[in-house]
């Protein structure tokens, strides 16, 4: 699973990676975290408003820092466990 944070690197968008490392590892997922702060990749996802949450290239969150809870249940989902 290929996790994006994608976010200019403001306390959001850390706060937004810390936890997407954090969930997937609890988990057990077998998952990498990228930081996309690249302005025009971040726009090439559709993506307006940051933070935002790409797995394996499909946006899933955005705009927001969701709950632990609403972040587990999105990875269970995406992974099938």
């Amino acid at each position: 699973m290929k996790i994006q944070v994608l976010g200019t690197g403001c306390p959001k968008c850390k706060k937004l990676a810390d936890m997407a490392e954090k969930v997937a590892r609890e988990l057990g997922l077998d998952y990498e975290v990228e930081k996309v702060t690249d302005i025009n990749k971040i726009i090439s996802f559709g993506v307006m408003t940051t933070p935002a949450l790409a797995v394996d290239g499909k946006v899933v969150i955005a705009g927001k820092v969701p709950s632990e809870g609403a972040l587990k249940d999105t990875f269970r989902n995406l992974s099938g466990n």
